[in-house]
């Protein structure tokens, strides 16, 4: 299914690397892409892209944590439990998350929206409380801005940089 639904964009892409292997990590992103998470076969046609065995694509994959072996939700939220987070109240914002969406750690919403996970670092420390949204990021936040949050992403989808929520994170730097 990759090589058929994305076969210029796997040429391009390995056009850039001087060996092939190098490409894998860009390669698990867009089969995760493709298939939702990096399913048995998913990791199999990695593989066969690349001219390696299954196995050394899997342990790849096994050890980055933004890579998913099982489904999860269509919008995965990371969200930081790290110290200086910790300090202006992330531990108690994150179970207020869990508890509004009804999960565990690490659980999916019955209607397969969310996602929710813990981060140790999300390298924001000065914006914090943060939490990440499929790469995503969203800032200085507050019990409001995480129900404002998941109601515009359960109506309308992730928004391209926070337009459309009054609580806007920041423009990215170019």
């Amino acid at each position: 299914m990759l090589r058929e639904n994305r076969s210029t964009e796997i040429e391009e892409l390995l056009g850039h690397y001087p060996e092939k292997r190098a490409a894998m990590i860009p390669l698990l992103y867009m089969a995760q892409e493709e298939y939702g998470y990096l399913t048995p076969q998913a990791i199999k046609e990695v593989a066969d892209i690349l001219e390696l065995d299954p196995t050394d694509v899997y342990g790849v994959a096994r050890f980055y944590s933004l890579f998913y072996l099982e489904p999860v939700g269509k919008f995965v939220i990371r969200f930081c439990t790290d110290l200086p987070c910790a300090l202006v109240g992330a531990e108690e914002l994150y179970r207020y998350l869990l508890e509004t969406l009804g999960l565990e750690e690490g659980g999916t919403t019955s209607d397969g929206i969310f996602t929710v996970q813990e981060a140790v670092c999300l390298a924001s420390c000065g914006t914090a409380p943060v939490m990440q949204i499929n790469f995503q990021y969203f800032e200085h936040l507050t019990r409001e801005k995480l129900d404002e949050i998941l109601a515009l992403v359960r109506a309308q989808g992730l928004p391209p940089n926070g337009k459309g929520l009054r609580f806007a994170p920041r423009p990215q730097q170019q």
